[in-house]
């Protein structure tokens, strides 16, 4: 909804007249439903780049919150909302602030009385009512986009590739391992045999809740790329119950060594690379 020239003039003039007025009444409005949770000097200024951006755009003729003239104030709603985002605000805290010009208008229009007062507070409601929806989208996008940041980190913290031996990685996995998070461990794998050069991998499903056909197919997926990289990969954590489930299935390792522990594969590994290995034998009692 856009104003036009003349209602645009006549909010900036009613914005600027009493700018002081505008901003600390605004401000204090304001206070009241973020409870202390942001600065006062730092809400002020929020409100006073905002107030700042409805009078220059006011001032340029019609107040279209699409046009090309409203760029200034779509950016301080962006910026309003992103720096909520962050902060942990939530979307309705977040166009309250918005909603609040309402009541300074109000006072405002009805000191100000005259023939066009009552169709003046409408068109300046209608004008805040499309600032704060604007104000809405931004926030969610940006609350999406910080959201899927988060996820992207969380997903590469739970796939962490370690060095175990001269020449020997692992990826010891832990939860469910879908299509996403099988890309990263391939990609997170390939990167460290590259960086280190290390002809064997380990990768560890101790921590893996169930083996399905997806699953090991991601799994052989990942061997068949390393193996590309020149890299011998051996599967470990297999469990009697992921046993059962792969016999089950019918899945086939081929010529992919398994073993039942971690320790077991390092052995292993240890033992192709020339490295003598020996199992701690427990002590008899005397």
């Amino acid at each position: 909804m856009a104003l036009s020239t003349e209602e645009s003039r006549r909010l900036a003039a009613l914005l600027s007249g009493q700018a002081e007025r505008v901003t600390t009444r605004w401000t204090e409005i304001v206070t009241s439903s973020l409870r202390g949770r942001l600065s006062q000097a730092e809400l002020r200024r929020q409100v006073q780049d905002l107030h700042n951006a409805i009078v220059a755009t006011g001032e340029q003729g019609d107040i279209d919150l699409t046009g090309e003239n409203a760029a200034e104030l779509r950016a301080a709603l962006s910026e309003l909302s992103r720096g909520r985002a962050r902060q942990g605000f939530s979307a309705t805290e977040t166009t309250i602030s918005i909603f609040a010009l309402k009541d300074v208008l109000a006072e405002l229009v009805q000191e100000a009385g005259g023939p066009t007062a009552l169709h003046d507070f409408v068109a300046f409601s209608k004008l805040v009512d499309e600032m704060g929806l604007f104000t809405f989208e931004s926030f969610v996008r940006t609350r999406e986009s910080l959201i899927a940041d988060q996820a992207e980190q969380l997903l590469e913290l739970s796939t962490p590739v370690v060095k175990l031996w001269e020449g020997v990685v692992a990826v010891p996995l832990v939860g469910t391992l879908d299509s996403a998070r099988a890309q990263v461990v391939m990609e997170r794998l390939l990167q460290t045999l590259v960086d280190t050069g290390s002809p064997y991998a380990i990768i560890d499903i101790t921590g893996v809740p169930a083996v399905d056909t997806q699953v090991a197919q991601h799994i052989l997926k990942t061997v068949v790329a390393a193996r590309l990289m020149g890299a011998d990969c051996i599967i470990s954590g297999i469990r009697p119950q992921i046993a059962q489930t792969i016999v089950a299935l019918g899945i086939e390792f081929g010529d992919i060594a398994t073993k039942a522990s971690l320790a077991d594969a390092l052995r292993h590994v240890l033992r192709l690379s020339g490295v003598e290995t020996a199992r701690r034998q427990p002590r008899r009692g005397i």
